[in-house]
């Protein structure tokens, strides 16, 4: 991947409003060297509900659909959301199906590649867990319908 992209990615990831938010600009480098990017056309699966995802997925362009099986309609993630995170901290299958809108890029994080780095760098692992916490709090809240107004 060229200087010039991993930039251009960082900023898209740093700059979301709904992404890991308390992620520094040099957290942000650590990460985007150590991705894997990945494509999906419209209508292909990033996240399988039932498998596990053994990493965490973090949008770079295009959107996604969440779909939840209690709900009539599918929740949008955009440019810097994350997902895959419940499987990814709980270690157990994906609760929802998340698939290509439209053509999406995504940063892929493996778990060992993420342990390895919390391990060297143990603020980015705290920065890291806060900001999927605050990130899954809003989708919780919103989802019941008591999100915080901004």
């Amino acid at each position: 991947m060229s200087k010039a992209s991993q930039i251009q990615d960082v900023s898209v990831l740093s700059a979301a409003k709904h992404g890991l938010v308390f992620l520094t600009p040099n957290d942000w480098a650590l990460l985007a060297d150590k991705a894997t990017r990945l494509q999906f056309k419209p209508g292909e699966s990033i996240v399988q509900k039932g498998k596990r995802t053994h990493g965490v997925y973090l949008l770079l362009k295009g959107t996604a659909s969440v779909q939840l099986p209690t709900q009539a309609s599918s929740p949008a993630i955009g440019p810097g959301e994350v997902c895959g995170e419940i499987s990814f901290i709980d270690e157990l299958p994906a609760t929802a199906n998340v698939v290509a809108r439209d053509a999406v890029e995504a940063y892929y994080l493996d778990r060992p590649t993420l342990q390895s780095l919390f391990e060297l760098f143990p603020h980015l692992g705290s920065r890291f867990y806060r900001s999927m916490a605050s990130s899954l709090s809003r989708r919780l809240r919103e989802l019941i319908g008591t999100e915080k107004k901004e």
